[in-house]
């Protein structure tokens, strides 16, 4: 019996790289003759640590991950037929360049801030924004009584009245830009307030009149009762009312009002 020729080794062909990206690489291989079981892929990492991918018999690609951008690799692609390794195949690759990472935008800048049309109760602050966009503004400053103020300005304005203020009084007001969640600045203007109107003479406000006060009802009492009526007494210890309403149900269980009047003191049901 003739004996069966031993299977012919198979022959890896030429190693390629496609699809590289900063962080990856992709290889491709052939093989011109026979089978391989599987492969190997040998390279070192960025820290010159060698790195062993597996990969199975029928494939003829694999994505190499993990890689770092701008740096060369070398790729050794082993078959494994048997208890035979046979190559390597290899390639070399420098990966691609990292993306640019987005500059932030640059903060936005604030002018000069001046107050103008002052007057005894009221001033005009008015700034600049040189640079950028705010999302809005904070104008603080404190109040004849030493008691800090606030006042939000929208961020497209440039000026804003501050109402309220007393006459011939120095003012600090402080401008603060509001950018996502940073307060900018603060940037800042003295302001004195014009005399208030002298030669007026003030007369007192009228005095309020106290509301009347609410009156009472005292303690009601039937004092007379007979088997078809019933007399009701009660007293106002305090104020006066309008009327009054006595509310019952009869013997069907209706029920029924009896206005009086407001200087009655006593009513007979029947």
């Amino acid at each position: 019996v003739p004996e069966e020729e031993p299977p012919s080794q198979p022959i890896l062909g030429e190693l390629t790289a496609s699809h590289v990206t900063p962080d990856s690489v992709q290889l491709e291989w052939s093989v011109p003759e026979g089978t391989f079981d599987s492969f190997v892929v040998q390279y070192k990492d960025a820290e010159g640590q060698p790195q062993v991918l597996p990969v199975d018999g029928g494939s003829r690609t694999v994505t190499v991950p993990g890689l770092s951008p701008s740096r060369r690799y070398k790729f050794n692609l082993y078959g494994v037929w048997g208890r035979k390794r046979l190559g390597p195949v290899s390639t070399d690759v420098v990966t691609a360049a990292a993306e640019p990472e987005e500059e932030p935008p640059q903060s936005p800048q604030l002018g000069k801030l001046t107050a103008s049309h002052v007057s005894p109760d009221s001033v005009q602050l008015e700034w600049s924004v040189p640079e950028g966009t705010f999302d809005s503004f904070t104008v603080q400053y404190k109040d004849a009584q030493g008691q800090p103020q606030v006042l939000p300005v929208d961020g497209d304005s440039r000026a804003v009245m501050v109402p309220g203020l007393s006459p011939s009084r120095r003012y600090k007001f402080n401008l603060y830009g509001v950018w996502g969640q940073k307060l900018l600045g603060p940037i800042s203007t003295d302001a004195v307030t014009g005399e208030g109107t002298c030669g007026l003479q003030l007369s007192p406000a009228p005095k309020k009149e106290k509301p009347p006060s609410q009156p009472r009802l005292g303690e009601l009492t039937a004092p007379h009762v007979t088997p078809n009526s019933v007399q009701l007494e009660w007293s106002v210890p305090e104020g006066t009312f309008d009327s009054f309403t006595v509310q019952y149900k009869d013997a069907q269980g209706q029920p029924q009002v009896l206005p009086v009047d407001g200087g009655s003191r006593t009513v007979t049901v029947p």
